[in-house]
């Protein structure tokens, strides 16, 4: 470890269990009624959130989740993306050794600064990008 003081590295190391721990919380205690039509979501992917001087870019962890099987809208000044990650086909006959990707219906709510926004959408890394450009 480059950083010898037990301050920092004790601190650096509280401050990833309490977000993995957040994770969790989000990811396996949320209610997930079965086969209701407004169906709570069962996880939140994880975003990243970059502003610039033109725009704002959501970057949302979606691995595994057909873009086109995701739904985006700005509701109230809040970005809303939800979707659904289904488990491939090949789990029908397989041995599941692990399964750590969370699975079913997600919604990942984001509460975005007053303005107007033009939104384009692409996929990067594994990743499902908003770019919101900011109206003049």
């Amino acid at each position: 470890m480059a950083n010898k003081d037990p301050m920092s590295w004790m601190l650096s190391d509280a401050i990833e269990t309490l977000a993995r721990a957040e994770r969790m919380h989000r990811q396996f205690f949320r209610l997930q009624p079965s086969g209701a039509p407004n169906e709570q979501p069962a996880w939140e992917p994880p975003i990243d959130v970059l502003e610039t001087d033109r725009e704002i870019l959501v970057f949302v962890a979606l691995p595994g989740v057909d873009p086109d099987n995701v739904t985006a809208s700005i509701e109230n000044g809040t970005l809303i993306v939800s979707g659904r990650r289904l488990l491939p086909p090949e789990l029908r006959d397989a041995v599941i050794h692990r399964l750590e990707l969370p699975q079913g219906r997600f919604e990942r709510r984001l509460q975005l600064p007053a303005g107007r926004y033009g939104v384009r959408q692409f996929v990067k890394n594994g990743c499902l990008v908003f770019s919101l450009t900011k109206a003049g």
